[in-house]
Parts: structure tokens; sequence; C-alpha cells
């Protein structure tokens, strides 16, 4: 890596509010909801939880963070704009004010449309956090590359990710480890937009076939996932020949054109990147920040509505976990032609 070249920038943000839209949301599935969403703390929800089947929309496991600062020169937005693009996966952030001052976390994504960055804090310290904090980024990674790998591009990793991640070279090939294949052609909201250096876009999980085939019914907060094939450099676009790695951000949707959120990390052309299967490949276990439960599948929220919650075996069917390597493989091949 350039490490020597990076520069580390202080950003800052507030732990913001949840905001109120819509009486309710209908869903692909034409039911209305009424749920929680982006925003705020959330008490229950970290990194290494399941963000498929909660009775959430849009769900930011952690603390979402939001600058409303506004400075004299410069687009309004301009604070927020910052914050959004210098924070990378796996920078250190601390909190500044309030009674939990001096406690450290680590950001774990970011939310494109509410144009949130999500750190992730110990339970402890969740608790005693407050809408409004003020919490400092040690933002550093925007401008990194890999020397040997001039064709891939770095969005959004840090390089203590990069340096924990288990990134391994053969024969030229740099293999990452990541824990699901995701077919590029479900990706939904967040296509068409340029914010692939500050946010995210959405995997849709409303076909039971793809998401019974790929195993996403065992995403995670936190799972790193290859979206094939897919480019990232110009913002998200389908391009045959490309794939792209990026973290699970924010949970589930039963939206038309939304669903599990992924902010991109790397991106290149197949003969240069490849995905690896590894059921550990989660920001949890990668900066040992909890034990990592186990990836059980479970059913969207529009499923368990449209056969009823009593239903109790939805939640202990097996897992992409459980998968072999020799099955990934299929699938590889597979999305590959």
């Amino acid at each position: 890596m350039n490490a020597r070249d990076l520069v580390m920038v202080a950003v800052m943000g507030q732990i913001a509010h949840p905001v109120g839209r819509a009486p309710y949301r209908i869903g692909y599935d034409g039911v209305p909801r009424m749920l929680p969403g982006t925003g705020g703390i959330v008490l229950n929800r970290r990194v290494g939880d399941r963000c498929v089947g909660l009775a959430g929309d849009h769900i930011e496991p952690g603390v979402a963070l939001h600058n409303n600062g506004r400075e004299v020169v410069g687009p309004r937005e301009g604070p927020n704009n910052a914050l959004i693009t210098y924070s990378c996966v796996g920078n250190l952030a601390r909190v500044v004010t309030g009674p939990c001052s001096g406690k450290r976390g680590l950001v774990t994504g970011k939310h494109g449309g509410i144009n949130h960055v999500l750190v992730d804090f110990p339970p402890t310290t969740l608790r005693g956090l407050a809408i409004g904090d003020r919490i400092q980024i040690y933002s550093c990674g925007l401008g990194l590359r890999l020397l040997d790998h001039p064709q891939i591009t770095v969005l959004n990793a840090s390089p203590e990710l990069l340096m924990r991640w288990g990134l391994a070279e053969r024969e030229g090939v740099l293999r990452a480890p990541v824990t699901h294949l995701v077919p590029a052609a479900i990706m939904g909201s967040g296509l068409g937009k340029n914010t692939a250096w500050r946010g995210d876009y959405d995997i849709q999980l409303a076909d039971p076939v793809i998401r019974r085939r790929y195993g996403l019914g065992s995403l995670r907060f936190g799972d790193i996932v290859a979206l094939t094939p897919a480019d990232n450099r110009f913002g998200p676009i389908y391009r045959t020949g490309w794939i792209t790695i990026g973290v699970i951000v924010h949970s589930d949707s039963s939206v038309s054109g939304h669903g599990p959120g992924v902010t991109p990390l790397l991106t290149g052309p197949v003969q240069s990147l490849r995905p690896v299967h590894n059921t550990n490949a989660n920001l949890a276990a990668i900066f040992d920040l909890r034990a990592l439960p186990p990836a059980k599948t479970y059913p969207t929220l529009a499923r368990l509505d449209k056969h009823g919650r009593h239903h109790s075996h939805f939640g202990i069917s097996a897992n992409f976990g459980r998968s072999s390597s020799h099955q990934f493989r299929n699938r590889l091949s597979w999305l590959r032609g």
C-alpha cells in the first residue's frame, strides 16, 4: 500500500436522531408497515448480528453520525460530505462529549441517501451515549492504492482493514475472503448515483429463488460480500468481467428496490481480484469486536408476514456458513457464466 503517502484528518459528527417520514412504508408485497428505520443509537444490533428478518427497515447497527454544521464557504452539506467521504471502514472513532468521552469505537460503513457514517461501540458504551453526542473520527484511507495491483481500486477502506482482512496474492491475483456471493443483477437502490466513495447500494431480497440459491437469508451486519459482475470505479454499474467486494452496512427492507446495503471496498477485473469463501469474513471477527454469532438463515419480513410468525421453523434453518467450499465454487462458476 501507499500507506506512507496517506493523510490522516480528524472529522466529526453528531449522533443523529432518527428521522420520521411517511406514517408507513408500503412493501413490495403491498403491505404497509410501521417500523423503526435509520438513525439514532441501535442498542441491541451490532456488526455480526443478522440483518435479515428484523422488525425494522434500513436499520443502522450501533451509532449513526451526521454533521449538522454549516460553513461560510462551500455547499451547505460540505461538512457532512467531508465526514462521509473522508471516513473509511476500520477507522478509529472517539467520543469527545458527554459521559462517554474518551470511549473508542470503529467505523463500520457508510449509508448513502441519509448520508450517515456508522460506528460500532461495545454495549456498555452504547447504553451511555446520547443523541447529539459528538464523535471524532481519525480518517485515513482516502487515496489508498495497492501498488502491486494498480488495476484494483480501493474505496472506503482503511489501511488497518486491508492489513487485518486476510488478503492474499496467488499467481498475481489478489484473493479476498468473503462470506457470500451476490449476483449484481439483484442490486437496487443506489444505482445511478455517484456515491460509491461515500455511500452504499442495496441487495434486493424479494426473489426467493435467488435468495435461497446464494444463501442471502444468512447475511449479517459487517459481512464482507462479493458482487459480481459489478464495477464501482465511477459509481455502481453492472459490468461483465468485473467484481466489487464490499461490506454489509444496514439491514434489509421490504420496500421495492431496497435491501441490505453494501459499501464498496475493492473493485477490479476478475483476472486481478478473486473472492474466497470464509464464514468469518466479518468486521466483528476481523477487528476482534466480539464473538461472531453463527450465520443462521432467516426469512425476510415480507415472508414472515405472509406465512405467519407462528412458523418458528423459519429461524432455525441451515445457513450459508454450512455451505461447503465446493458449493461456493459452483456459485462463482455460475456467476461467471
